[in-house]
């Protein structure tokens, strides 16, 4: 027997949404958005719209926008399918993604590959149109095939950002030691803690608690869509050179304003101990 509405099913298990949302990342997804978006390369605005949608394909992490076919100002013709490799990544429980640097011409749902070309600016492959009837009219694009992208008036950077993904830094008095091959890289009670929708809790370590004379400055950076760009360090221990080990946000996005200048390790290659108990090394696609 249903349920009235508003009683509960006695006999209904609990839902983990974080399992739900797992055993979602084989489907196609997507979701619209209330945000003015714009993308332009070479000072063209190619799309300008106020219906866009974010689509993540199959075992896609990280969302692309989707512009309705109206609100696209280049012309499109068909592309030959890119010859392109994919980067699995497993993240336990036998969850299989693609890594975000695959490249986005490896598409993992049914469609169209796409040439977008305005004013004399082709953009081979930037765009694929799925062959799904809740997505007809409308054509996903290659983030990283623009080289400028807006929200309303605010510039966003790396990828859209996932409107289900949130990132919480907070305060704590807990005591992190941090350490590899058995040589103190920081210890220090005074961490910030950044909580990241389906990340491990990652540590971020004053400076002044940071033994920097185990690092070297790498040339290596990279860009998050919700922290902002990062500069790395590699550590030297015994000889042996661990690199890109530690991270900073020098300059980071206002919603992580609190992390500027903190250092962070990948806990997938040190050996963290927090309030005197070894934590595991997690599995993540930096593994």
């Amino acid at each position: 027997m249903t349920p009235a509405p508003g009683e509960a099913d006695s006999g209904r298990m609990a839902l983990q949404l974080s399992d739900r949302r797992a055993r979602e990342l084989p489907e196609l997804r997507y979701e619209p958005t209330r945000k003015r978006v714009r993308a332009s390369s070479g000072g063209k605005v190619f799309g300008d719209s106020r219906e866009a949608v974010l689509v993540w394909e199959p075992r896609r992490v990280v969302p692309q926008y989707a512009f309705p076919d109206g609100d696209l100002r280049a012309t499109l013709r068909p592309a030959a399918p890119a010859e392109v490799e994919e980067h699995p990544v497993s993240l336990g429980s036998s969850r299989h993604v693609l890594d975000p640097s695959t490249p986005f011409g490896a598409h993992s749902a049914p469609g169209t590959p796409l040439t977008l070309e305005l004013d004399g600016i082709v953009l081979a492959g930037a765009g694929f149109r799925p062959e799904d009837p809740d997505l007809a009219g409308y054509v996903v694009v290659d983030f990283t095939a623009f080289d400028e992208w807006r929200e309303e008036d605010e510039p966003i950077v790396s990828h859209p950002r996932d409107p289900f993904h949130r990132v919480d830094v907070r305060r704590s008095s807990r005591h992190v030691h941090v350490e590899v091959d058995g040589v103190t890289l920081a210890d220090t009670k005074a961490p910030l803690l950044l909580f990241e929708t389906s990340l491990p809790p990652r540590l971020y370590l004053p400076p002044s608690d940071v033994d920097f004379s185990r690092l070297r400055e790498s040339s290596r950076e990279t860009t998050c869509a919700y922290k902002g760009r990062a500069r790395y360090w590699s550590a030297e221990v015994d000889g042996r050179t661990h690199p890109n080990l530690a991270w900073a946000y020098e300059n980071p996005l206002p919603d992580a304003a609190q992390i500027t200048g903190y250092v962070a390790f990948f806990d997938e290659h040190v050996d963290v101990t927090l309030d005197g108990e070894r934590i595991p090394r997690p599995v993540t696609p930096w593994s």
